[in-house]
Formats: C-alpha cells, sequence, structure tokens
C-alpha cells in the first residue's frame, strides 16, 4: 500500500522526527537516532554546535548526508531574534528546510501565535521552507498555511512536560482542515502518545525529551519507531465501529 511522507518534495522512510537535545552526549545522541530510524533531526542553532571545529560537533557523529538536519530556532521569544537564528543557518549550511518556534514566555514555553505567523510571512518570502511549531488553535494552525507554512507542527501539551495529547479533539481538526503535513510536536511523554498522534491521521510525530529523558534512551527511541509505525497502520486499516454495548465476536445466527 502506497502511503508516500514527503516534505519540501524529499520522501521520507520515516514519520518519526527527533530532536538532538537533551543527551548525555553527542554519542548517545547518534545511538538513539539510529534507533529511532528518523531521517530528520532537529537541532538548535543557539545551542548545538555544528561548525566549531576546535570542539566536537554534531556533524562528527551524525552525517548530514544521510540524515537531514532541521535547524530550528528553540530559546527565541520573539521575531528578531528567530529571524536572525535562521538566517545564520542558512550562511553556515545553506538550509532552507527549517522549524521555525517563537515562544511567549519562560514558564510556559507557548508559542507566541502572533511573532509567529509574522516570522513565517518573513521566512517564506526569503525562500524559506518553513515548519511551524505552534498552538492546537485550529484557526492559528489555518492562518500559518495561508501565509506559506509547509507544515504545521501543533503542540501535544507543553514543550518538554511529557503529558501526552491534551486535546485530540483539535488536533483532528486541524489535520483535516490541512493540505501540508500535520506533524504533532512537543508534549510527547510514552510511546502509547505517539500511536494515538498517528492514529488522529497526523502525519508524524516530532519527539525530544521523552527519548533523551528516558531512563534507556537507545531503548524508547526504537519503541517511538514501531510505535509511530503502528499508529499509522491502525489509521490506514481504519478502527472498528464503536457500539454502547457488547457484540459477540462469534456469530449468534442458527447456533446449536
Amino acid at each position: 500500500m502506497k502511503d508516500d511522507f514527503v516534505i519540501d518534495k524529499k520522501k521520507l522512510t520515516s514519520r518519526l522526527i527527533v530532536g538532538t537535545g537533551k543527551y548525555k552526549s553527542f554519542q548517545q545522541t547518534a545511538e538513539a537516532i539510529k534507533a529511532s530510524g528518523t531521517d530528520i533531526v532537529t537541532v538548535a542553532v543557539r545551542r548545538v554546535n555544528i561548525t566549531d571545529k576546535k570542539e566536537p560537533t554534531l556533524m562528527d557523529y551524525i552525517d548530514p548526508k544521510k540524515i537531514t538536519y532541521l535547524p530550528n530556532t528553540a530559546g527565541c521569544f520573539n521575531s528578531r531574534d528567530a529571524l536572525r537564528t535562521l538566517r545564520l543557518a542558512r550562511e553556515m549550511g545553506g538550509w532552507k528546510l527549517v522549524k521555525l518556534e517563537v515562544l511567549g514566555n519562560k514558564k510556559t514555553l507557548y508559542p507566541n501565535i502572533i511573532e509567529t505567523i509574522k516570522s513565517t510571512e518573513v521566512l517564506v518570502k526569503e525562500g524559506f521552507k518553513v515548519m511551524v511549531y505552534c498552538t492546537d488553535d485550529p484557526i492559528m494552525a489555518k492562518k500559518l498555511e495561508d501565509v506559506g507554512a509547509s507544515s504545521i507542527m501543533p503542540l501535544a501539551a507543553p514543550i518538554g512536560s511529557g503529558l501526552g495529547i491534551q486535546n485530540k479533539i483539535n488536533i483532528k481538526i486541524i489535520k483535516e482542515q490541512s493540505k501540508v503535513p500535520v506533524i504533532v510536536d512537543a508534549g510527547v511523554g510514552e510511546a502509547s502518545d505517539a500511536t494515538i498522534a498517528m492514529e488522529l491521521g497526523c502525519d508524524g510525530v516530532l519527539i525530544n525529551s521523552a527519548i533523551a529523558e528516558a531512563k534507556n534512551p537507545i531503548l524508547m527511541a526504537e519503541a517511538m519507531k514501531f510505535a509511530v509505525m503502528a499508529g499509522r497502520k491502525s489509521y490506514l486499516a481504519g478502527r472498528m465501529k464503536k457500539r454502547e454495548f457488547g457484540n459477540p465476536s462469534s456469530p449468534i445466527k442458527n447456533i446449536i
């Protein structure tokens, strides 16, 4: 059954995107990435060393020729900083496919949607392909798509919370109304959360903390790989109809 996952004309083999922050070492990061089977990793341009050869770099452990790097604006709280960060990423590595997140405050880490929309408009005009982290508000998600976002990335719950999907209805609405990929981002805590996101019809899931902060990150990365695959297959298969009462598994007509 053909079921392609395409971002920016790039056909991907995995619907799981993995972050590269919070790991104990670059070596552990690399091992988790391998176990996850992902094609794309997010890179916080302001936090992760990817160019200074005097120090260990992420590129020493994760080959950008084999794994697509997705520069992001983690830690940016206004449009000015976010734009500068992604322009720097383009200068450093030629990256045009980027992940935009503009946060509202340091406590909740919820997106500032006004600044996010403004930044998206500018980046699209400058030729960037923008995957946008946003709230689970269908109206704002549609606005981001209208101004040119390449992918909508609604949160499941606050960044790093591990609370799982808090509003399934909104996530489903966002998916049904969107013509671009919808990828659940932030708040996934365990494999079942990833499966639920996929069963709602989402095109993919981005996970960082749930893997990096697990007691065994490598094992959790593998669990997330299979959870995403299972959720997608479940969605494509089409779930059974829900019933208010029991229904026997075996036919009851003509029984002896």
